[in-house]
């Protein structure tokens, strides 16, 4: 159904937004009250989909999400399933938070595990949970003895921008490959939360030239909305594209196309868990946006 409506006709990642469940309640979280929401994929639902995607669109990665997906009851079976049945590259998106167990139990089978971090110590604790700054580095020791590669994400407001350096440079010290930072976008838990919005406008520009100055051993991508000439409005363009980088799912099976887009009921197309297919399902609120490549800043 995608192919026939937008011409796509590969799409290399899947976003799988397992469930909703968390065991935090971040600050900044696009979910909101859909934290509280039973909504979540079966193991059986997850695999029909990545099987759906692998065979129709050509798929060939999937970052397991959230909610928390460690918290998720069949995310060893997914993650074996994915990979190898499928053989495709598997990424999990975590919290961080006392995982040891079941990151030891998963671990030939992952690809990259990518903690989220906002800050040093306390500044990522007032946001995220107390403790969880330490625990997420635990879990990156773990991941380093284990031989998993290991990855951070990090959302930029207007508590840590002045951390972002000093927290690249002590992942740097746990094995840490990449860095991301996202652009906090006031949805979901941080619509209530307006005072983490940066609002100086130069703020952004500062940061660029910091960690274009700055010789780190991490490569640190910026996406859309952090990059100089911010996101484009534009949707997808006439004729469309062959080929996307990424499509994401989320626990009712809305599937978006754009990051703009996730923690808004803004989603063109539905993956239907019961009868296994794509529908299109058409309205006021449809946005087939395009996300413009990430800004990176390499590893020296």
């Amino acid at each position: 159904m995608i192919s026939e409506v937008t011409g796509i006709r590969r799409i290399r990642m899947l976003y799988l937004q397992l469930l909703y469940r968390c065991n935090f309640e971040c600050l900044h979280c696009f979910h909101g009250k859909r934290l509280q929401h039973a909504d979540a994929f079966t193991s059986d639902e997850a695999v029909n989909l990545l099987t759906l995607m692998r065979d129709e669109y050509g798929t060939e990665a999937v970052t397991l999400l959230g909610g928390e997906p460690f918290v998720y009851r069949d995310l060893a079976q997914v993650v074996r399933y994915a990979k190898r049945d499928l053989g495709m590259q598997v990424e999990i998106c975590t919290n961080g938070y006392r995982i040891e167990r079941r990151l030891t139990e998963i671990a030939p089978d992952l690809d990259l595990l990518r903690v989220s971090l906002e800050g040093i110590g306390t500044t990522n604790d007032k946001i995220r949970k107390f403790g969880s700054y330490r625990s997420a580095l635990s879990a990156l020791e773990i991941a380093q003895q284990l031989g998993v590669r290991a990855g951070a994400t990090m959302t930029v407001t207007s508590r840590n921008i002045d951390e972002v350096l000093s927290l690249a440079r002590t992942l740097q010290h746990y094995g840490v490959e990449q860095l991301k930072l996202h652009c906090l976008r006031p949805v979901g838990n941080a619509a209530d939360h307006p005072e983490l919005l940066v609002n100086d406008a130069t703020a952004y520009t500062r940061l660029r030239e910091c960690l274009a100055s700055a010789e780190l051993g991490i490569e640190v991508i910026l996406d859309e909305d952090l990059s100089e000439l911010g996101a484009p409005d534009a949707c997808l363009p006439a004729g469309g594209p062959v080929e996307i980088e990424r499509i994401e799912a989320d626990p009712r099976g809305a599937l978006t196309m754009s990051c703009k887009a996730v923690g808004k009921d803004s989603h063109a197309f539905w993956y239907d868990k019961l009868a296994d297919h794509i529908d299109h399902r058409p309205s006021a609120t449809d946005e087939l946006t395009l996300a413009v490549p990430d800004v990176v800043y390499g590893r020296v």
